[in-house]
């Protein structure tokens, strides 16, 4: 037989296995070669960024969190001052009587409002408004702005009268009370809603008592200024055409007014303002000038 022939017949010497394809070799990769391969991979790191993100997120949500507290607390503080004002003025008021009827004065216990404090002066009443509190004047124009009458710090202070004026007020020519916009409608947040037409012509009588006298007051207008606007704190004029000058003046930048304005300046004597914030860009005062009735009245006569 030739040689190799036959059952047992052996390889050539240079025979080699097949190369293995692309999966079988992987397959045959060691494990330590494996773990290398899985370590060189992305995944690791979109956890790391994952992680990241989670932790920044939060973050954000502890922030969040904390700011609304904050908020919260805020909010909390300022409802508790409104209700300290709320009761200050509750308990001021029980010293003036008032009734449904637009005609009657309120009723003053003058005694008892000067032994919680002496600078009082006058009673502001508007029927048909929230506008129904003592009225004070100190020694400068800051006294009564964050102070209550016992001298406490309070959010809305006090209605008070310009101290250059002559207590207790309609005396000078011009009389100015302040008092505070509030959002809750109280102090003189109702005074800045008539500058609305219809708002304006609801107001019939407003009342400012005195401990000498009642005087009874009807609107004669409403503009708007800003807080640096001079001429607004002007008591005394040399003569009464200088004052009528003045309040024509006012009258026309008037916002509302009655109709038969320029007729009640040309014989007024005097007037009864009051000054309050607004929120509107460039003005930022609400300036209200009453009338007293019994003047109204002779100077619409006259005019007929």
């Amino acid at each position: 037989m030739p040689e190799g022939s036959g059952k047992h017949m052996r390889p050539a010497p240079d025979a080699r296995p097949a190369q293995a394809s692309g999966s079988q070799a992987m397959g045959m990769l060691p494990v330590a070669a494996m773990e290398g391969v899985r370590a060189s991979g992305k995944k690791p790191r979109k956890g790391g960024k994952g992680r990241r993100s989670r932790i920044v997120a939060n973050v954000l949500i502890v922030v969040g969190i904390l700011l609304l507290l904050a908020a919260a607390g805020l909010w909390g503080f300022s409802q508790w001052r409104y209700h300290e004002q709320d009761v200050i003025n509750q308990k001021l008021a029980r010293y003036a009587e008032v009734t449904d009827r637009a005609s009657d004065a309120p009723q003053v216990d003058w005694e008892g409002l000067k032994a919680v404090n002496k600078d009082v002066i006058g009673w502001l009443y508007i029927p048909g408004t929230n506008v129904n509190y003592p009225v004070y004047q100190g020694a400068d124009n800051d006294q009564y702005l964050r102070h209550s009458a016992e001298g406490e710090w309070t959010i809305a202070g006090q209605l008070f009268m310009d101290y250059e004026n002559r207590a207790p007020g309609l005396v000078d020519n011009q009389s100015i009370i302040y008092g505070h916009h509030m959002q809750n409608g109280t102090m003189f947040q109702q005074i800045a809603a008539l500058d609305d037409q219809e708002n304006f012509d609801k107001i019939s009588t407003i009342w400012y008592v005195t401990e000498q006298g009642s005087y009874e007051l009807e609107p004669l207008l409403l503009y708007y200024t800003n807080p640096e606007d001079t001429n607004v704190r002007q008591f005394s004029f040399g003569t009464q055409d200088e004052f009528h000058s003045y309040l024509s003046g006012l009258l026309s930048k008037a916002v509302t007014k009655r109709s038969d304005a320029s007729q009640v300046i040309a014989g007024t004597d005097h007037v009864l303002t009051m000054s309050t914030c607004n929120y509107y860009d460039g003005y930022g005062r609400t300036i209200f000038v009453c009338v007293p009735k019994a003047e109204a009245s002779a100077a619409s006569a006259q005019s007929s």
